[in-house]
């Protein structure tokens, strides 16, 4: 079971932690991760990288999260509700166990600094390279803009800025998200062959389940709403489960292969309950897909209780959430001066 689900939370002092320097940090791994602020995070989310991020963070690692507003605009016309999404995002954060005396909270529109490295990083990269990327293809294919725009194809370039500005070298990630990694590594490889070591190669860090499906047996996405949101009321969360893809066959098996939108549901309520996915197939024998939501159900909802709690206790403070911005984006400004003065001076650009 994650550590996030087993403990109870009060508010934090009203004032925001002042961010621990850069140098009194122990000299460990640094973790860059974070996510759009689209929507709530969901299911998908906490699975694939958020259990990861906590349980690095309580190792003593360095954890940077970037909430990158500037992407928003990748795959839509407009950035709708962004300040909302934004303290969403920090709010899932906290709620699944993010400790801001620990970890830098901070969003990229405020990092100048972090911005202009993508310009000499798209001079390292070709335009064909940018639109083989299948994140790129897969984002477009769902875009919600009435024409894709450019800054879609510098998606991946701009990725690699928010990872290499704090020099990161390993970046919890889903399966999906493996080929932005490589080409961070490939940018980072190129200007230091180009202009001298600076960057270094980022490995990827992935999680125990890597993907879940959502309820129409798609990739879950809150783009496609087939999500369950990690804030979802325990109503709402029955009332999605109930509706999601299974099959015709009564006896329950974990075949990802075979059963997929079947095993993703054994497979969730695995990770609710921290067990096997066979040994709860086993369990459920031939009750079929009415008995598995409603376990799948049960499981979801008794993990995410004491999250969803912590989440609607810190809601009550938003002054405290934009507190830990103001002090996350200064700490990120600091960091993102001292790698472009480096970039500068190994282009021999003038300071």
């Amino acid at each position: 079971m994650s550590t996030t689900s087993t403990t109870t939370s009060h508010l934090p002092p009203a004032a925001a932690p002042v961010a621990t320097p850069a140098k009194d940090r122990p000299a460990k791994n640094r973790i860059l991760t974070g996510d759009r602020p689209t929507g709530p995070l969901h299911l998908g989310h906490y699975f694939g990288t958020l259990q990861n991020r906590v349980r690095l963070q309580n190792e003593g690692m360095d954890l940077f999260l970037v909430i990158p507003d500037y992407q928003v605009l990748t795959d839509r016309d407009v950035a709708d509700r962004l300040t909302e999404h934004v303290e969403g995002l920090v709010l899932d954060y906290l709620a699944a166990g993010v400790d801001p005396s620990r970890a830098t909270i901070f969003t990229h529109s405020a990092v100048p600094a972090l911005n202009q490295l993508l310009l000499p990083f798209l001079s390292l990269v070709s335009v064909a390279e940018l639109g083989r990327n299948p994140t790129v293809k897969d984002e477009i294919a769902h875009s919600r803009q009435a024409a894709v725009s450019g800054l879609m194809f510098t998606y991946p370039a701009h990725q690699a800025a928010d990872i290499l500005f704090c020099k990161a070298d390993l970046v919890p990630v889903g399966k999906d998200q493996e080929p932005h990694l490589e080409l961070t590594r490939t940018i980072a490889r190129r200007f230091n062959e180009r202009y001298g070591p600076v960057f270094p190669q980022p490995r990827t860090l992935l999680s125990e389940a890597p993907l879940l499906l959502g309820t129409d047996g798609t990739k879950m996405s809150k783009s496609r709403g087939n999500s369950i949101a990690l804030r979802a009321s325990s109503d709402d969360t029955a009332r999605l489960i109930r509706g999601a893809k299974t099959d015709a066959v009564r006896r329950i098996s974990y075949d990802p292969e075979g059963r997929p939108e079947v095993s993703n549901l054994v497979l969730l309520t695995a990770l609710c309950q921290g067990r096997s996915p066979y040994e709860v197939a086993a369990e459920l024998g031939d009750g079929g897909a009415a008995r598995l939501k409603a376990v799948a159900t049960e499981a979801v909802n008794a993990h995410l209780a004491p999250l969803r709690a912590r989440r609607a206790e810190y809601a009550q403070d938003l002054s405290y959430v934009r507190g830990l911005l103001r002090a996350g984006n200064a700490r990120a400004n600091e960091v993102a001066e001292r790698t472009l003065a480096e970039v500068r001076e190994a282009m021999g650009s003038p300071s």
